[in-house]
């Protein structure tokens, strides 16, 4: 059965940084999509980053409200997602949920979600 295991939420002081990380876990495993959601208290889930496979490799794409202070990687050797995460503000506090489209000989290709890791930014 396929895993998604998030870790690397903290409590943090406005400014800081955090590395969050995703490892995806399953045999015969092959990832298609995987990517950043985040929940506030209150508010609707939204997508942070993702990365795909195309034509050209890899592509990776980040929201505006965090471009600049975020950054998405992968290590394929390891299915592991990470996110760099940079002068951190009060308004990225949230649960931060890993999402992947993943291939499975018993189940083609699904998506599944991580249990979320808590980030949270004091000022």
């Amino acid at each position: 059965q396929v895993q998604l295991v998030e870790s690397g939420g903290d409590l943090v002081q406005a400014g800081g940084s955090l590395r969050l990380s995703c490892a995806a876990s399953g045999s015969r495993i092959v990832i298609n999509i995987m990517g950043w959601y985040r929940q506030a208290p209150g508010k609707e889930r939204e997508l942070v980053a993702m990365i795909t496979r195309g034509s050209r490799g890899l592509t990776t794409n980040v929201t505006d409200a965090v471009k600049g202070r975020f950054t998405v990687s992968i290590d394929g050797a390891q299915n592991t997602l990470y996110l760099q995460m940079s002068n951190l503000q009060a308004e990225d506090t949230a649960v931060y949920y890993c999402n992947a489209n993943v291939w499975t000989a018993a189940t083609g290709s699904q998506y599944y979600w991580g249990q979320g890791t808590q980030v949270t930014v004091s000022s």
